[in-house]
């Protein structure tokens, strides 16, 4: 039978709301679970509820909110298959890369356990006698959080783990057609023990989304939004927190280059360019977006990276593949919209292009009943083509040539977005070059684009983000705000900057 879920706050489930099927795209007639869709009337009553249950949990110990966290970790491991086939069943994701993600959700579960020892402040010395300067970290209050579903569960442990062990508590927002999956993580996070109303899951779409966010900031149940998803919503998002004088967390979208210096190994570069370009169907935010590959060695890579796309496994995602179908049947209509943009002066490099069907097969595999289609390599893109300069969120990559590294660096950044980052070479020096010069928030060296490990920081600049970042001890920026204390005990009014001892030198005095 069809689950029938809906959101849930305070602990309890509300039932109402608007029907929505979420479906496997891998067959397009299984419908995974039938949605409530909730209102924006729902979503601010949860951030309500949220508020009336932050500071009771702010108020358990620090090290004991890092035993929850411990718990959940646990929890998720035992069901690790469960929930990567439910990942993958949902929105098609390999089971391969959906075991991996919830490997990921372990990991940063395994990695701020410990935070809750760490939550350091600092004593600090004054400038006065008798008077002692501390810092602490405290809880921002309520963070709404919204997840994009293509990574439908390690994204969302990104914000929620450290949201609570920091003491906040949360209003989670995931993606519709990702609701089977997110409220799968929501079940193991909830028998972990935390108490009712301190996570609260919205099943809803955009707007209602939108809506209840705009009434709870105004309201002033809502303290810190997190949200990852399209650069069109983030900036969306970042007006309205800025109306309220926030600072929001925006993960967006990508258009990452890869550098193929002339004294790559190219076999490397290829493996690395495939699974970036067309990994997850290309629905990564750190996916590949264009191979900025030098002159003198693109036959030979465009050679051997079209012959492996052509070798490349795509089919039921419960199996050895490289990738499965689109998301949803949105992102299947967009990304025929970007297949739109490929103009005459390119050379499609890579064979048939659009949705694999019986009419348009991909050797045996005729796709029948799934959002399949073929991995698009696009040859001789320029640097004022829309399929370099915007994100094409979906199994198209492009390539370009250059001469010199200032050159592929520049074109690099020209995009805009600030996300991921590849470069391919022997030669430190253009290693450090290219990490110098590039504007991505993340950059790799003899790797792909993609790939993200717990402890260190996640995020990017320009189009793709404002400088925050998600992931290690640098997320917890974004979940507690620094608060400062003075405590004189000398008896007297000392006054900073004016009652401070001068110790008087001789600055006339010479050797």
């Amino acid at each position: 039978m069809t689950r029938e879920i809906g959101s849930v706050i305070g602990g309890k489930e509300v039932p109402n709301g608007t029907a929505y099927d979420s479906i496997n795209p891998a067959k397009v007639d299984e419908v995974v679970a039938r949605v409530q869709l909730a209102d924006a009337g729902t979503f601010s009553s949860a951030c309500r509820t949220a508020a009336a249950a932050q500071k009771e949990w702010a108020a358990v110990p620090a090290p004991v909110r890092g035993r929850v966290i411990a718990s959940i970790g646990r929890l998720v491991e035992a069901n690790a298959e469960a929930l990567a086939r439910l990942v993958t069943r949902e929105i098609g994701k390999p089971y391969a890369e959906a075991l991996g993600e919830v490997r990921e959700i372990i990991d940063t579960c395994d990695f701020f356990l410990g935070e809750g020892r760490r939550l350091y402040g600092q004593t600090v010395p004054s400038e006065m006698p008798d008077k002692n300067l501390f810092t602490f970290r405290v809880p921002v209050g309520v963070a709404a959080v919204i997840t994009a579903g293509n990574f439908p569960v390690a994204v969302p442990s990104w914000y929620l783990v450290p949201a609570l062990l920091s003491g906040n508590a949360v209003v989670w927002k995931p993606a519709e057609y990702a609701a089977a999956s997110a409220e799968a993580l929501y079940r193991l996070f909830a028998a972990a023990g935390l108490p009712e109303g301190v996570l609260n899951l919205v099943l809803a779409d955009g707007q209602a989304t939108f809506e209840g966010l705009e009434t709870a900031l105004g309201e002033g149940t809502v303290h810190k939004v997190g949200f990852t998803g399209s650069t069109e919503v983030g900036r969306r998002i970042g007006e309205l927190c800025g109306r309220h004088l926030q600072s929001p967390c925006l993960e967006l979208g990508g258009k990452n280059p890869m550098v193929v210096m002339p004294d790559a190994d190219l076999d490397l570069a290829v493996e690395g360019a495939l699974f970036a370009g067309f990994g997850t169907a290309g629905q990564r935010c750190t996916s590949l977006g264009t191979v900025i590959v030098h002159e003198s060695v693109h036959d030979e890579f465009l050679d051997r990276y079209t012959r492996a796309v052509a070798e490349a496994v795509i089919g039921d995602p419960a199996g050895d593949v490289l990738c499965g179908p689109m998301l949803d049947h949105k992102f299947a209509s967009r990304y025929e919209d970007y297949l739109g943009w490929i103009q005459p002066h390119h050379t499609v490099a890579s064979g048939a292009t659009g949705r694999i069907t019986p009419d348009n097969a991909r050797g045996d595999f005729s796709g029948e009943g799934g959002l399949y289609y073929h991995p698009v390599v696009v040859d001789g893109v320029r640097p004022d083509d829309r399929l370099f300069l915007e994100e094409t969120f979906g199994p198209i990559v492009g390539v370009s040539t250059f001469t010199a590294l200032d050159e592929a660096i520049e074109l690099a950044n020209r995009p805009g977005y600030g996300l991921s980052s590849s470069i391919y070479t022997t030669d430190p020096k253009s290693a450090f070059r290219f990490r110098e010069g590039i504007g991505a928030g993340m950059v790799s060296v003899n790797n792909s684009t993609s790939g993200a490990e717990a402890h260190l920081p996640f995020g990017g600049n320009g189009k793709s983000g404002n400088g925050s970042r998600q992931s290690g001890v640098w997320v917890l920026d974004q979940f507690t705000r620094w608060q400062a204390m003075n405590w004189d005990y000398s008896g007297k009014l000392q006054k900073a900057q004016m009652d401070v001892a001068e110790v008087v030198p001789d600055l006339d005095f010479r050797l």
